[in-house]
């Protein structure tokens, strides 16, 4: 990369990190307890709107793997979820009635929100409908990755998005609040994925899976893109530029090493298509809060009008991590 696109990168991360300070103004506390948060916690930052049912779960997979606190963004919902959240101990909430769009997809908060209580610590940025899969979860809390990564002075872990589905009609059995939604959704595409690497910022753009067949058949570029980087070790400086998919610096977005080899790598179980799914397609389209004039939510909402089933005859269900690295969707790099 050259001086001057360095420089300009440089100078984008510092405008996303002014904005997030502007952007503050628009999160209102509901329940502050980041002083009891400790130097060596493990911090979880995620926004929602009207995921009730999921959270129960998502706090006990998370509480499960050892994350020590919860840093929330409730964007104005109205079903309980913050009510619920509020009486959590080791839960942080704030809540935020501005536009999810202005602010970046929710991105401006939350880099406000690490800005202010990540630095220095493990931070990982999931949403209610995704749960984290890495090397040896089955077996190791999520603080012996993240000390392997400490001792290997890795600042950085990506992980690929998978689209879990059920077989037959994503509305025929209902979500329960509090289940494990993999009891649901638990098959996947093991294949049907494209990547390249974005010269830009460094990191791969992953598309394809479920989404992009059912729903993006015909414009498959337009897909959305499946590559994340949620567990970083933050520091005040860095700021995400889309999503969790890039961050800044360009060094973050790095997943294969200088030799070629690939470094360790994990999977968010993508559980959005449960049988809720119809419903919220349809609210998110009428909000048009989301990236592209909401064109991934028209695509939904026109897509589960006949309750479609996402199963196929290539589709594979899930069992753990190491099934994952066998189809070479994640990989436990040198880690042993």
């Amino acid at each position: 990369m050259g001086a001057w696109q360095s420089y300009r990168l440089r100078l984008q991360r510092k405008r996303w990190r002014v904005r997030a300070f502007r952007k503050r103004r628009e999160l209102k506390p509901v329940v502050n307890r980041t002083q009891e948060i400790r130097p060596s916690d493990i911090l979880v930052f995620s926004t929602f709107r009207n995921e009730y049912p999921r959270l129960p779960y998502f706090l006990k997979y998370y509480r499960d793997m050892g994350v020590d606190r919860f840093l929330m963004v409730d964007n104005d919902s109205d079903d309980g979820g913050r009510e619920y959240l509020a009486g959590q101990p080791d839960v942080s909430l704030w809540t935020a009635s501005a536009s999810y769009k202005r602010a970046r997809f929710g991105v401006d908060w939350l880099n406000w929100l690490q800005l202010k209580y990540g630095h220095g610590h493990w931070t990982l940025v999931v949403d209610p409908d995704e749960l984290f899969v890495y090397p040896f979860c089955d077996t190791r809390p999520v603080r012996a990755l993240t000390d392997w990564l400490d001792a290997s002075s890795i600042k950085s872990f990506s992980a690929m998005l998978l689209d879990m589905y059920p077989k037959g009609g994503i509305r025929d059995v209902p979500y329960a609040p509090g289940q494990d939604p993999l009891e649901i959704a638990s098959w996947f595409d093991a294949g049907n994925y494209s990547i390249y690497r974005n010269h830009r910022y460094g990191n791969l753009w992953i598309q394809g899976g479920p989404r992009m067949r059912a729903f993006f058949a015909e414009e498959p570029h337009r897909a959305p893109a499946l590559n994340k980087i949620p567990l970083v070790k933050w520091d005040r400086r860095y700021a995400y530029h889309s999503s969790t998919h890039t961050l800044l610096p360009r060094g973050l977005n790095l997943t294969y090493d200088e030799w070629g080899g690939e470094k360790a790598s994990g999977i968010l179980l993508h559980t959005k298509f449960l049988s809720s799914f119809a419903d919220k397609a349809k609210e998110e389209l009428g909000r048009g809060q989301h990236y592209a004039a909401s064109r991934e939510y028209r695509a939904y909402a026109e897509g589960v009008t006949e309750n479609p089933d996402l199963w196929c005859k290539w589709s594979e269900k899930y069992i753990n991590w190491r099934q994952l690295e066998i189809l070479g969707l994640m990989s436990k790099g040198n880690w042993a």
